[in-house]
């Protein structure tokens, strides 16, 4: 058994290792953490879609008479122009059926006019009653029909020429002229799938196809409607009405669409939207929406069936209360700002917002000019005192800009995107009530 002495020992040990500890936390300093002012200015709409490209018309190349396919006349996988011959189909027997038809044509206008000489015979002796009525009116018949049969060669002869003509298979487009599907000396029918020769698909204009969340559309209209969020400049709003819009060129226009291509670079040339779906997709909960993009050199930067990304441009949030996102923890209950007072001492505060890039864009919960903490803010805890170290945060806006090289182009070609964009965002919030929250973001 310990002694009272021994237990004595024991208790003033103890009592002197917890006064030590307490020292030791009193005298630590308070930790350094970096400080950002949150700030509101105007910030552009900058979310990313993915896209499909396609042509703006996609064809098949079919025979019309049937016959030996004698020769190609194009390079697979070129740029042909409209009207330009493609294929040659063995014409021989077409050539005999249109002299055949020639041939029953003026056959045809003999016998018209050897019915028209008795005709007006008979009408000159049927004046003197010369000629019973009967043989009178088997001279008119005669005539008339003989006319008729005029008309029948006539459409003979025109029939013959039109199958001599499809013999000679033409570009009915402008466009990229794809592989052949029947090989030079193959029979070919106009029906079934020999007639099948190749396909053809337009790149000018070349559509994008892309879908944008509903939840998305959703505020963009109600943060439209509500002004939060403005399309184009003062300026541009003129266009704002849809009559206007179709013949406005892009660089006017309140908010038009970029290509981002695989490389990183964005396509030269401007897109509009010309496509609303009229209905969200119920599988998805998005809208399919499409773009129509010029290609006035026919270069081969964007091509059917592609895979890009789009990103809408012109739509900015008015007055956006903005931090980092390293400033907001994701908890499980959401998003959290850690806000220094005027004593230095960090309070927790639930608050709402939507990421854009590296920017949250803030609903609920901070107003511009507090401090926060900017980094590291696993490291501390509410109520506790800290040194702030400010930490520069801004946000550069830069107005896009259309390449030197295109920009005479793409003034005179392309509409703007954001009318019709505008009218379904109106549409959109008369038919249901603006959300209450009323920026947009993911």
């Amino acid at each position: 058994m310990f002694s009272s002495a021994a237990l004595l020992a024991c208790g003033l040990c103890v009592l002197l290792t917890a006064c030590n500890k307490k020292s030791e936390q009193a005298s630590m300093p308070a930790p350094v953490v970096s400080a950002v002012t949150v700030i509101q200015k105007d910030l552009p709409w900058k979310i990313e879609y993915p896209a499909q490209v396609a042509g703006s018309l996609e064809i098949q190349i079919r025979a019309q008479v049937g016959g030996i396919l004698e020769a190609r006349l194009y390079n697979e996988g070129e740029y042909v122009t409209e009207g330009t011959q493609l294929f040659q189909i063995d014409d021989k027997e077409y050539k005999v059926a249109l002299e055949k038809a020639r041939g029953a044509l003026a056959q045809a206008e003999a016998e018209e006019k050897r019915t028209q000489r008795t005709y007006k015979r008979m009408k000159s002796l049927r004046a003197d009653n010369a000629v019973s009525q009967q043989d009178y009116d088997n001279a008119l018949s005669a005539y008339e029909s003989a006319q008729a049969n005029v008309q029948v060669a006539k459409a003979g002869v025109s029939d013959a020429e039109i199958n001599l003509g499809y013999t000679k298979v033409t570009a009915p487009i402008s466009g990229i002229a794809g592989k052949e599907a029947q090989s030079v000396g193959s029979l070919i029918s106009a029906s079934g799938e020999s007639g099948l020769l190749t396909t053809m698909v337009q790149i000018d204009p070349l559509y994008v196809n892309f879908s944008m969340p509903g939840r998305q559309f959703e505020k963009l209209a109600s943060g439209y409607l509500s002004g939060q969020i403005s399309l184009g400049s003062e300026e541009q709003q003129i266009y704002l009405n849809s009559e206007e819009y179709r013949n406005v060129s892009a660089k006017d226009a309140p908010v038009y669409v970029e290509a981002l291509l695989a490389n990183g670079k964005t396509y030269p040339e401007r897109g509009k939207i010309i496509f609303f779906d009229s209905s969200e997709n119920a599988q998805t909960s998005s809208l399919a929406m499409k773009a129509s993009f010029p290609n006035p050199k026919h270069s081969r930067a964007l091509m059917p069936g592609q895979f890009v990304r789009v990103r809408l441009v012109g739509a900015v949030y008015k007055n956006a209360v903005l931090v980092p996102s390293s400033a907001l923890l994701n908890t499980s209950n959401g998003l959290v700002a850690y806000v220094i007072d005027a004593n230095n001492t960090v309070a927790a505060r639930p608050v709402q917002a939507e990421l854009q890039d590296n920017i949250y864009i803030v609903t609920d919960g901070l107003k511009a000019g507090e401090r926060i903490v900017g980094e590291g803010l696993i490291k501390v805890r509410p109520g506790q005192q800290v040194q702030p170290q400010p930490k520069a945060f801004d946000v550069n806006v830069e107005e896009p800009q259309v390449p030197a090289a295109s920009a005479a182009d793409t003034t005179a070609q392309q509409a703007a995107a954001a009318q019709q964009g505008t009218d379904v965002f109106e549409q959109a919030a008369a038919d249901k009530q603006p959300s209450a929250e009323t920026s947009a973001g993911n």
